[in-house]
């Protein structure tokens, strides 16, 4: 598998290599991969018609050499041949879709995700599904029907989550680029776990149609790459206004994302660091130490830096789950047995039968969700509580608003911690939910962030540091990134073979 699509391309161009001979290189690995001592778990399944769509790629690309069109044919499809993982809440029509979950088991989707169509059209092959946390509920890819997905640097610890089949996938080098999803973390958290690239977009950038929804004024489709050129090409073919999602937005400045250039201009750069993050308690001594690093960079490049006061964000935890696990309750409200979901009919009423399916067919985090954002909503508070959580949600975002009216970008941590060992946190949900500390604030303020390879811990372990800048401006905080790669290459750890 060739490193980096714009690589990959030149060799497609060329006749170096053909689409079928990666899809084939993919397919062979992840069938040796499921023999190992420790298998990475990463795709669930490799789709059955992969090795037909390279094949129709590869005629494509063999009659436009022929007849000198070759650069032409890219123009219009400049993914042609290229194949991506998917998490398995993405739909691929006719595909499995399952959200790693007991209750969806044997469903297919019925239509094409709008992220997936438009990829699709611009020559990308879905390669195959992902594993995740059981509904996206999770931070560490160990919550899912399939087993846990096991981080490629080090296989005794986790992946991240919930996108950790799709990001551990790209991290191995078993995809080119990756779809994940974010409610409050769930693509640049595994992106930081494994030493990779991971974007959380603008909240409506990237279409939410055929995703399946966790909470919907949260969630986003993020993408995982190996270096930024890696996530720009793709955003820059999915991001835009879909007549299928009213809450979707066009994206300003794609003509930047399609030939991404490094940032050049950091005197005129404005950072601000929140001290809230910098003061939280748990913060390990290895992630303190790349993160002084990355601010000591940026002002190398003649960037000014400045700690700021936001004490809203020091309720960003709180509200956050209060809005996602109400939202939770009521979407995952329709896997029911008779709308959605695998049933369990013991013929003993319609009141049984919702509590049989629902008990057999949702794991223990789920259920764990579904209970409290039910109590949250419940006559007793009379959904008092989610407003509360809706107004300091607003206050958030008016409040990092207003610093993005004085900086240009927010830089902090991804996560507390480099990747923890399997099992380590898998029964107190607490210090699992702690895991996002320093990333829901972005997505509650609808904002974009970039989770970026800084460094790595002591045991060898990646450390992701994350740029956040202000509504609609991917462009600028991918230019930043592009500027981090090219002085940093392979700052991400590289991948161990079992």
């Amino acid at each position: 598998m060739y490193y980096t699509i714009k690589e990959t391309v030149a060799a497609l161009k060329s006749g170096e290599t053909t689409s079928e001979k990666l899809v084939q290189q993919s397919i062979d690995t992840f069938t040796a991969d499921q023999k190992s001592s420790k298998p990475l778990n990463a795709f669930l399944e490799i789709y059955d018609d992969v090795l037909e769509l390279a094949k129709k790629a590869d005629a494509e690309i063999y009659a436009a050499r022929a007849d000198g069109s070759v650069e032409k044919l890219f123009e219009e499809k400049p993914l042609l041949g290229i194949p991506f993982a998917n998490k398995d809440n993405i739909s691929v029509k006719g595909k499995r879709l399952t959200c790693s979950s007991k209750i969806l088991e044997g469903y297919r989707a019925p239509y094409n995700a709008t992220v997936i169509d438009r990829l699709v059209k611009k020559g990308a092959i879905p390669l195959g599904r992902c594993n995740q946390d059981e509904f996206a509920m999770g931070s560490s890819t160990e919550y899912s029907i399939y087993g846990a997905t096991r981080n490629p640097v080090n296989r005794d610890y986790v992946s991240g989550g919930s996108s950790g089949g799709s990001t551990a996938a790209v991290a191995a080098n078993q995809a080119l680029f990756g779809l994940g999803t974010e409610t409050g973390g769930s693509v640049r958290l595994p992106a930081s776990y494994c030493g990779v690239y991971g974007l959380k977009t603008t909240y409506g950038v990237l279409s939410r149609w055929g995703v399946v929804a966790y909470g919907s004024s949260l969630d986003q489709v993020g993408i995982i790459g190996h270096t930024p050129e890696d996530i720009a090409t793709p955003l820059s073919l999915m991001a835009g206004l879909d007549f299928y999602d009213d809450t979707s937005a066009d994206l300003p400045d794609t003509d930047r994302l399609s030939s991404l250039k490094a940032y050049k201009d950091f005197s005129s750069l404005k950072i601000a660091v929140p001290k809230q993050f910098e003061e939280a308690k748990g913060l390990d001594g290895d992630v303190k130490k790349v993160f002084e690093e990355t601010k000591a960079w940026f002002t190398s490049k003649g960037a000014v830096i400045e700690t700021v006061d936001l004490p809203v964000l020091e309720a960003s935890i709180a509200s956050y789950y209060v809005i996602a696990l109400s939202e939770a309750a009521s979407n995952l409200s329709r896997f029911d047995g008779i709308r959605y979901g695998s049933r369990v009919d013991n013929g003993a009423g319609y009141d049984q039968l919702y509590i049989d399916t629902r008990s057999a067919g949702f794991g223990p985090e789920v259920k764990r969700r579904i209970i409290i954002g039910n109590y949250v909503l419940s006559e007793q508070f009379s959904g008092t509580t989610y407003k509360k959580g809706m107004s300091v949600r607003a206050r958030i975002q008016r409040e990092v608003a207003a610093l993005f009216e004085k900086y240009d970008l927010i830089l902090c941590p991804v996560c507390p911690t480099p990747a923890f060992k399997l099992g380590e946190k898998y029964d107190d949900p607490l210090a699992m939910y702690l895991s996002d500390l320093y990333t829901v604030f972005v997505n509650l303020a609808r904002i974009p962030s970039i989770s970026v390879p800084a460094g790595k811990s002591s045991a060898g372990l990646p450390v992701g540091i994350q740029f956040a800048g202000k509504m609609f401006s991917e462009a600028k905080i991918l230019e930043l990134a592009q500027a981090w790669e090219e002085e940093h290459k392979n700052c991400g750890v590289p991948v161990k073979e079992d």
